[in-house]
């Protein structure tokens, strides 16, 4: 895919924070026991997706935002001494490669939040892991598929534009409700300078159709203005209010992302991705559309 955007070394974002505190009842009875962020896509757990952006991206840390029972995502970013061993005593050394591999992705730390008061709330608690330095904020029910990381899209306008960057999406009137709503003027054909955002405002009341689907490059004012947003919508810290506040301080921008984005957070969008993803796998691909031509004979 063609963005161009510059795809030279980083200068400055080496940090990335992914919220996973969440309850994740949208896909209870399975987050019941398991993490939401540890259901797969295929065979590949959501949250993974998730840090490989990151990664592809160029960054070198991830913070963890979790919370109880969230350990299984720990350690899966982890070694498995004893299954790796296992594997490689079997003779089965892609399996291992494959284990120690996870492990390798990046440096990762993990930052539980205690009380769940939002987003806003989650992305502060990051602040002592982060200091004073810019940093990508990716958001785990948000998976975007393309050639050139979404992140990697944004650090390249932050980096360029020397100011803060989210990514947004042009959505039908009917959804605005859903999403942060960003509005302001258009620099060019992708790139607007923001100086309104409404989280999930009604029909009709909305600034403009591009949401911000979950993908951010922050300053680390952000985190002062985190300080001073009050409980918004839901009795929650909503980064979005935080972002407006930001927006009447320094200069905040949008960018009209490449890529395809699947909200893996609701179970349509979930089946969505997985299908996409299966359908890319060259073992899988043929195996899976029969079944879908199956399916649909009935």
């Amino acid at each position: 895919m063609a963005t161009g955007v510059k795809t030279g070394p980083l200068q400055g974002v080496r940090k990335a924070v992914i919220p996973a505190a969440g309850m994740g009842t949208r896909f209870l009875p399975a987050t019941k026991a398991i993490p939401k962020e540890m259901i797969p896509i295929v065979d590949i757990p959501m949250i993974q997706h998730i840090v490989e952006e990151a990664v592809r991206a160029g960054i070198e840390t991830v913070v963890l935002i979790t919370a109880r029972n969230k350990e299984a995502i720990e350690n899966h970013f982890d070694y498995n001494y004893e299954l790796e061993h296992m594997m490689d005593e079997k003779g089965k050394k892609d399996l291992a490669d494959l284990s120690r591999s996870i492990g390798k992705l990046c440096n990762l730390v993990s930052i539980r939040q205690k009380n769940p008061m939002g987003l806003g709330h989650a992305v502060l608690c990051a602040e002592p892991a982060i200091g004073n330095e810019p940093f990508a904020c990716l958001l785990g029910d948000d998976l975007i598929d393309s050639e050139v990381p979404c992140t990697r899209q944004l650090i390249e306008i932050y980096e360029r534009e020397h100011a803060s960057v989210v990514g947004v999406m042009e959505v039908p009137v009917s959804e605005v409700s859903k999403y942060g709503i960003v509005g302001g003027k258009m620099l060019n054909s992708r790139l607007m300078h923001v100086d309104k955002l409404v989280e999930k405002p009604a029909t009709g009341a909305e600034p403009s159709r591009f949401a911000i689907p979950g993908r951010y490059v922050l300053s680390p004012s952000i985190f002062q203005c985190l300080r001073e947003t009050k409980p918004g919508k839901g009795g929650e810290i909503q980064l979005t209010d935080a972002l407006q506040l930001l927006a009447q301080r320094e200069k905040l921008l949008a960018y009209q992302f490449d890529g395809t984005r699947y909200d893996t957070g609701d179970r349509l969008g979930f089946i969505d991705a997985t299908l996409a993803f299966a359908l890319r796998r060259p073992e899988l691909a043929a195996g899976v559309r029969e079944m879908m031509k199956k399916h649909l004979a009935k």
